[in-house]
Parts: structure tokens; C-alpha cells; sequence
């Protein structure tokens, strides 16, 4: 099947890849010169692991391209697959800009039956501006060509990416034409040869599915770090509650573990989407706001936790970070917990040195170190703000060794406390007796 990719970002890039992984014939576009250049000299401009060799096996075998060309993208794909950014606006809303004008370069160029699939995270009732944009570009032109939209939005985690789109555990469609569910039926039938995973819903139904299902999860995260915060208050040990609550088959064990709050590139933005949304909609979610109200607060607490063992003055100090990015195996730092960390250990006088095995940004007044060890060189204490399998078991004499005071500040509860006693750390986790 002829497929078009509008965007090669996270999702974009993702979807295209696998797509031609599975015999199809995909055509990707985006608008950005230099990254379309960088992809066809065969750099990938994010780290997902596994993605490197699908694109690469792909473009070798002549089933991925990549171009900035509109004209060349509309005409390639029967099914026009639209994975833009849906930034959010000042106001929390998502921002369909992109999403618009990919489907009015479609319009304007279509010559014959297309099918405009939405993978953009996108808030509901976007379908129906799609579709009416589209149809105000052949009007404009003065054609009447037959197309379809569809509503199918993606469920993937950034560092199990690939494995998520080749192994989905649902496959969301929504459409009310016949022949563009035909075509989704058929592109995505490599995915579930096994047993059936596609579900057909309302076009609604099926943009608020992503949305809810974040909203969701960022709620499960929020809830776990308040009662982590309330347990550590009343001298209990959040890991203790965690499995007592796990064990309820109505719970369940995912998502349950506390740590610094949530980031990355989904979980705030569409959390303030649904918000949004939902103001808009007469029917404010007081539930998912305070979730909202308390990972901001929770962002917080480890910087709080180094202030009161160190003093509210902290010039002169220099504290190791280990980890970036928002959560491993990924670079992505967007709406990172460990960013509000540095902010306030900068604000109390403080120096930071960090490391972390893929991300490597530059953070202003931030030292880089190549290892972990490095990074705590000279330093008063330790932080640990991403769960990297690398730290779960560091040579913990040599770490003593290296700081100035040995005491280890954990965002993601990696050690046990009785341990970090006996080994000589003063030990602070979340939520649990130190």
C-alpha cells in the first residue's frame, strides 16, 4: 500500500518506519529542510531504541523516503497520514495549526479519493474541522473529489516505541466511511494477526480515548506521590502500601510507584488539553486539575529534601544529578522533573553537575560530566532523578568516596533504606522510612 507521513517527528517517524517495515511503501514528509536532509543522510534525530535499523532497512530497500515536497506526498498516498505537533497555546488548548494546515495542502492538491487519517493527538471536534477544511480547498478549487477522515490516535511510549506499534494492545478507529475503514482494516492487519485488537468507535469517542487514557495515568502518578508524601509524614513505607494496594486485582501493580512527577512530551500537555476541553465543554475535571496541581507540587520535593539537610543557602555547593532525560530508555527531556530540580537548586546558590547515558543537552550553568562516576567528583551529594538501569546497582564505596557528604537524595526509590544505612549513606527517598 502507498502511505504519506505528514511530520517526522516522535510519532511521524515512528509510524512511517514500522509501516514500511511491514512491505509498505511510505513517503514522509515534513517541512524542516534539515531534518529531512539529516534523515536521508541517515541520521535519526531522536533516540528510540530499535528505530535506528527499521529506518535504515527501509530506506535501503526502497520503502522509505523522505521529502519536503507537498505536491509529490499528496499524490503518493491513498491514506494520508497526519502526525504533526499539537503544541500547547498560552491557554492550556491545543494548538491545531499544524494539523489544519496538513489537511489543507491535502485539499488543495487531491486530485483523486484520499483518506485524511488524524495521529496527532488532537482534542474533539477536530475531525470535523479537518474534514471542513479540506472540503473548503476543493470548493475553492472547484472540484468535487470524494475523501474520507478518520480519527486514529497513538498509543506508543517514547523508549518502547517500535515494540508499541508492531504489538499494539488496540488499534483505535473511528470513521463513518465504508471504504477508508476497509483501508485501515487492511493496514493495519500485519499488526494482529493473532487476535482481533481494532476497535471501531465514534469519531469523538475515539479523540477523547488519548486523552483520557493519559489524563488517566498522569492521575494514578499524582495520587501515588501524595499518598508517598502522607506515608513518609506518618512513618510508613510507601513500598509497603504499594504492594498491599498492588495485590487488588481492581488496582493493579502498573503506574503505582512515586518518584520527583511527571514530564516528558504527553502526559502535562495533554493534561492541560483536556483541561481545556473540558472548561470549554461546561464541565471542569476537578480531578484531573489537582492531579495537574500536585505533580507541579511534587516537582518540588526533592529539591526541598536537599534544602532542609543542607540549609536554604546553598552557594558553594555543588550537587551530582544522575539522569536528564524524563524517563529512560529516551532522550526526551521536555517538561522533565529534573529541570524544576536544577532550577531550584540555582535559585538557593547551588552548582550542578549531571549525567545522564543518552540525553545531552546544554543547561545553562549545568557541567556535563561523560559518566556517571564523574559526575560526583567534588560534589556534596547525590541526586537521582531518572531510573536508568545503570544506576539501580553503582559501586556504591566508590560513590561514597567521591562525594563530600555521603548522602544520596532518590527521585526514583532505587535502593533500599536499610542498605544505604548500612553502607554509611544518609539516604533520602520518596516516601519511605530513610
Amino acid at each position: 500500500m502507498n502511505i504519506s507521513v505528514i511530520g517526522t517527528g516522535y510519532v511521524g517517524l515512528v509510524s512511517g518506519a514500522c509501516l514500511a517495515d511491514m512491505g509498505n511503501h511510505v513517503f514522509c514528509l515534513d517541512m524542516d529542510a534539515a531534518k529531512i536532509a539529516s534523515l536521508n543522510a541517515g541520521r535519526i534525530p531522536i533516540y528510540e531504541p530499535g528505530l535506528e535499523s527499521v529506518v535504515r532497512r527501509n530506506r535501503e530497500a526502497g520503502r522509505l523516503r523522505f521529502s519536503t515536497e507537498v505536491s509529490a506526498s499528496v499524490a503518493h498516498g491513498v491514506l494520508q497520514l497526519i502526525a504533526v505537533g499539537t503544541p500547547p497555546g498560552e491557554d492550556g488548548s491545543a494548538d491545531l495549526q499544524y494539523v489544519l494546515q496538513a489537511a489543507r495542502e491535502i485539499g488543495r492538491r487531491m486530485e483523486d479519493y484520499r483518506v485524511i487519517v488524524n495521529k496527532s493527538t488532537v482534542p474533539v471536534g477536530t475531525a470535523d474541522k479537518v474534514r471542513a477544511a479540506v472540503q473548503s480547498e476543493l470548493a475553492a478549487r472547484g472540484k468535487t473529489v470524494p475523501f474520507g477522515v478518520v480519527s486514529n490516535p497513538e498509543f506508543l511510549k517514547e523508549g518502547a516505541a517500535v515494540e508499541d506499534f508492531k504489538r499494539p494492545d488496540r488499534i483505535i478507529i473511528a470513521s463513518d466511511d465504508e471504504r477508508a475503514t476497509a483501508l485501515l482494516h487492511e493496514l493495519y492487519a500485519p499488526f494482529q494477526r493473532n487476535h482481533e485488537r481494532m476497535m471501531v468507535m465514534g469519531v469523538r469517542s475515539a479523540e477523547l480515548v488519548k486523552y483520557a487514557a493519559n489524563a488517566m495515568l498522569a492521575t494514578r502518578i499524582s495520587f501515588m506521590n501524595e499518598l508517598a508524601n502522607l506515608a513518609e509524614a506518618l512513618g510508613a513505607d510507601i513500598e509497603e502500601v504499594r504492594k498491599g494496594i498492588g495485590s487488588d486485582p481492581r488496582i493493579g501493580t502498573h503506574f503505582l510507584y512515586p518518584g520527583a512527577g511527571f514530564g516528558g512530551s504527553c502526559f502535562p500537555k495533554d493534561v492541560r488539553a483536556l483541561q481545556r476541553t473540558a472548561e470549554d465543554a461546561g464541565w471542569p475535571l476537578r480531578v484531573v486539575a489537582a492531579a495537574a496541581d500536585a505533580n507541579e507540587v511534587q516537582k518540588h520535593v526533592l529539591g526541598a529534601k536537599i534544602r532542609a539537610r543542607f540549609g536554604e543557602d546553598l552557594r558553594g555547593r555543588t550537587f551530582a544529578l544522575w539522569g536528564l532525560a524524563f524517563k529512560p530508555p529516551t532522550d526526551d527531556m521536555r517538561e522533565a522533573p529534573r529541570l524544576t530540580l536544577i532550577a531550584d537548586l540555582q535559585a538557593a546558590g547551588a552548582k550542578v553537575r549531571a549525567y545522564d547515558p543518552v540525553a545531552k543537552p546544554t543547561v545553562e550553568g549545568v557541567t556535563l560530566a561523560a559518566s556517571a562516576q564523574e559526575a560526583l567528583q567534588g560534589c556534596d551529594a547525590l541526586a537521582i532523578v531518572t531510573e536508568w538501569a545503570e544506576f539501580r546497582s553503582p559501586d556504591f564505596a566508590a560513590v561514597k568516596r567521591a562525594l563530600t557528604t555521603a548522602a544520596v537524595f532518590d527521585g526514583r526509590n532505587l535502593y533500599d533504606p536499610a542498605m544505604m544505612r548500612g553502607l554509611g549513606f544518609e539516604y533520602f527517598p520518596i516516601g519511605r522510612k530513610p
